[in-house]
């Protein structure tokens, strides 16, 4: 588990720390890399190691002012450009700034084995000149494989990667070596890495049940304090964000600021003012019950405040919840073209759970919502086991509280159920629990609702009907 310390904006005692600019992972190394030392980064292909390395290198030439040399093995300097392109990256654009070199090293193992030696003199003096006659700071080498491929001698390996990693030291430049992942007990193939690098980053990309997930790993961090567990990642069209989730706390504020839940006699029932900002809502019910509407309500209610509203839906489209809520009276769609309402919808079954944390938190930082709508989180269920969703959902709620954002929940009831649980079993995690349910009495049904608990406040205890029309919600 992280400590507070170990968070962005609160120094920590040791050494020098050169900022990634990578979302999250300045958090878990407790403000960046090893300045002027060199970082192993290793995994097994398509994890993101290339992808990586050349954000180290771009958000130091755009947000630090730090020129990087990016030292190519495999790629081609058209090619590494044009892949990471989709990302937003210009490294054109960068190398004509002279921002940013690249270099394509490409190493022959027929002429290795025709001259029967082989050093790194060559590399030292090509890649020393990029360095001084850019002003780097910061370097890339990817990837060692293909450096050392060709030698069979093991002794010249270990010599000159010993040599490398101290000759990077020497030039006093913040370093990303990249290396694959070992077959056995070591983490890469050499297994010498990752004793002389000073810091050891494992990326990790593995598929259970037909869903994919990346995770990131610091296996040691000499000198620093870091994060030790694993963090989901995720490469969108804006770079790589790492989810440092295991580090939210308890340590949060709580409001005393009330805020609608859009529904004059629900606010009634919540001590006659509504939720408190920053906390956690829960409306559950079977199908069919209102929850949706109550969650539009609300939501609806945050836009006539001027306050920016997040929805996340797992069961229908944007066009589809903005035409529904339109038969309550609801315009959702004129809410969403103003900028105040943005609509996330993704089936739950499309990632996994960390994914899906890794993608929530991208847009909270994004878009920097008063309000969170999950609708139904209960959808999560069919991503991982109970007792995956359970945490999940609970580091969740603990980050968005965390930043004083409301946040309303739907979850789906079970229908056969003696009491009232939901399929998340997340109840006690919520501040406010509202029951939603439908009512059959004399061939009719009809619908009630009640506040089940609504901490910190005297809330009402009465089972209320209410009917859904198209002018809205009535409450009797």
């Amino acid at each position: 588990m992280l400590r507070r310390r170990d968070v962005v904006g609160e120094s920590t005692v040791g050494i020098a720390k050169c900022p990634s600019g990578i979302d999250g992972l300045d958090e878990i190394t407790g403000g960046g890399l090893p300045r002027g030392r060199p970082t192993l980064l290793c995994g097994n292909a398509g994890c993101g190691k290339t992808l990586l390395s050349a954000e180290f290198l771009v958000r130091g030439a755009t947000r630090y002012n730090e020129p990087g040399v990016f030292v190519t093995f495999e790629e081609t300097a058209t090619e590494l450009a044009d892949n990471v392109a989709s990302l937003g990256f210009d490294l054109n654009g960068l190398s004509r700034s002279r921002k940013l070199y690249i270099d394509h090293v490409q190493i022959e193992r027929g002429e290795i084995e025709e001259a029967g030696e082989f050093d790194l003199d060559g590399l030292f003096v090509r890649l020393g000149h990029a360095i001084d006659s850019l002003g780097a700071k910061r370097v890339a080498l990817d990837t060692l494989e293909s450096l050392f491929s060709s030698l069979p001698n093991e002794t010249i390996v270990r010599a000159e990667l010993r040599r490398l990693f101290r000759w990077l030291k020497e030039k006093d430049v913040t370093a990303i070596i990249t290396a694959e992942r070992g077959d056995g007990a070591t983490l890469t193939r050499q297994g010498l890495e990752e004793y002389v690098s000073d810091c050891v980053i494992l990326l990790d990309h593995r598929v259970t049940d037909q869903i994919s997930t990346r995770r990131l790993r610091i296996v040691k961090y000499r000198g620093s304090l870091h994060g030790t567990n694993e963090y989901p990642f995720l490469i969108d069209d804006l770079g790589i964000a790492i989810v440092p989730i295991t580090s939210i706390g308890l340590s949060y504020e709580a409001s005393s600021d009330r805020v609608s839940s859009g529904l004059s006699a629900l606010d009634a029932m919540l001590d006659g003012h509504g939720f408190y900002r920053g906390s956690s809502i829960l409306i559950s019910g079977t199908g069919g019950t209102g929850k949706t509407s109550l969650a539009a309500l609300f939501g609806d209610a945050a836009c006539r405040r001027r306050e920016r509203v997040l929805y996340f839906a797992f069961e229908e489209s944007p066009s589809q919840i903005c035409r529904n809520m339109q038969s309550i009276g609801l315009d959702l769609h004129r809410r969403a073209k103003s900028g105040l309402l943005k609509f996330h919808a993704a089936r739950a079954t499309s990632f996994g759970l960390e994914t899906h944390l890794a993608t929530m938190h991208r847009l909270v930082d994004q878009f920097t919502p008063a309000a969170v709508i999950f609708d139904p989180i209960s959808s999560l269920t069919s991503a991982g086991t109970m007792s995956d969703v359970y945490s999940a959902v609970m580091r969740l709620l603990d980050y968005v509280k965390s930043r004083q954002i409301t946040v309303l929940c739907t979850s789906l009831g079970q229908r056969d159920a003696s009491v009232e649980p939901t399929q998340t079993g997340i109840a006690s995690l919520t501040d406010t629990w509202i029951l939603v349910k439908n009512v059959e009495a004399n061939g009719e049904r009809s619908r009630q609702m009640c506040v089940l608990k609504s901490r910190g406040m005297a809330h009402s205890h009465e089972s209320r009907g209410f009917e859904i029309a198209s002018n809205g919600i009535c409450v009797h």
